[in-house]
């Protein structure tokens, strides 16, 4: 039984999709939505501090109370997105992490390489993909 999931989230729809995707497969359980900083890309008027949170967070609230949930949010940071959402499954003992396929687009992608697949590589718990 998943107990607590983790949906990694930025501004993109994927992102969204994976949110809704958790809202309806988890009905019950613990919901923690994070917004990951990789502290190597942040520049200056960026969040920089869990303290702040991103504008869409307030979609999230919204949209966890259409479905008459209580979800968790949270700004982490690491050297590197992925390695920050891997680093928070550890320590906050998740059970599965929902995400979008992606959220960067274009250069920087190619460049830098998928978070998603990162993070699928590497994580310990069961990962999935929502386009």
């Amino acid at each position: 039984m998943t107990r607590h999931v983790l949906v990694p989230m930025d501004d993109s729809d994927p992102s969204r999709a994976a949110l809704e995707h958790a809202l309806e497969w988890v009905p019950a359980g613990r919901l923690t939505v994070v917004h990951a900083i990789d502290d190597l890309e942040a520049d200056y008027g960026s969040i920089v501090s869990g303290d702040d949170e991103p504008a869409f967070f307030a979609d999230v609230q919204a949209l966890a109370d259409e479905y008459d949930r209580s979800i968790e949010t949270n700004v982490i940071e690491g050297q590197g997105t992925a390695d920050a959402i891997l680093e928070y499954v550890a320590e906050a003992d998740v059970d599965a992490i929902v995400m979008g396929s992606e959220g960067k687009a274009g250069v920087s992608r190619v460049l830098l390489g998928s978070v998603a697949e990162a993070v699928t590589r590497r994580a310990d718990v069961p990962v999935t993909i929502v386009p």
